[in-house]
């Protein structure tokens, strides 16, 4: 009975470590953000890379997705690291939203030179545009010193061992400019055209009313003799 308690126990130990482990590995992955990203725009996004390991971080390489090419890309200054921006020929040129003619794309950006030491993250900032409409999966990879690379591209969220950063768009639909009293002043405008139908409605319901009561009135036949009426003798 004993031994089946300690095995239990033991069981149980090595599954809350598993979890542990599990959880602070997924927490260290390769991630990116932005403010309100919207289709067709330009956002602020952010590539936070944390270092859970001894060996400090060197490098980062994020590749853009070719499916949906982006035309421009600008990075922010990060002391001691020195980024590259890479771009290629579009095989077919391609229309942006603003009008523009595209012909060139990002293909990757890579930062090196630095240091990410244990235990620390750095952000690189990055401003880039205009937006597709799908979400975005930037594949990165991620340098130690020590000639190890993490490959962060999985596809399958936080839950694969190594997911890809993923940059999630607002929807196209939601207009964050429209104020209450745009709403109210569409409210008021759409219940007086409402009056308005009605009003109209009930004339054209009476009009043939009016025009039966006209219709009474009966001339007097043709050749008939008007009557004249006698004079009364004093």
């Amino acid at each position: 009975m004993s031994r089946l308690i300690l095995r239990s126990l033991s069981i149980t130990v090595l599954a809350a470590f598993a979890m542990l482990v599990g959880g602070y590995t997924a927490s260290a992955h390769v991630s990116v953000s932005a403010d309100n990203p919207v289709p067709g725009k330009y956002a602020k996004a952010t590539f936070r890379v944390p270092n859970e390991r001894d060996v400090p971080t060197v490098k980062l390489e994020v590749a853009f997705p070719a499916d949906q090419p982006f035309g421009r890309a600008a990075v922010a200054p990060v002391p001691g690291w020195t980024a590259t921006v890479k771009t290629h020929k579009l095989d077919v040129p391609i229309t942006t939203h603003h009008g523009e003619t595209m012909t060139e794309a990002v293909e990757s950006i890579t930062w090196e030179g630095g240091e990410i030491k244990s235990g620390e993250f750095v952000e690189f900032p990055v401003s880039l545009g205009p937006l597709p409409t799908a979400n975005l999966v930037f594949k990165s990879l991620q340098t130690y010193a020590d000639g190890e690379i993490v490959r962060w591209i999985d596809m399958g969220g936080a839950e694969a061992d190594h997911p890809a950063p993923v940059l999630s768009l607002a929807p196209v639909a939601v207009s964050s400019g429209t104020s209450g009293v745009d709403v109210l002043a569409r409210v008021l405008g759409l219940v007086g055209a409402l009056t308005a139908f009605g009003a109209l409605a009930a004339c054209v319901a009476v009009l043939p009313r009016v025009r039966r009561r006209t219709r009474t009135v009966v001339p007097p036949a043709v050749g008939a003799r008007p009557r004249v009426r006698e004079k009364t003798k004093v």
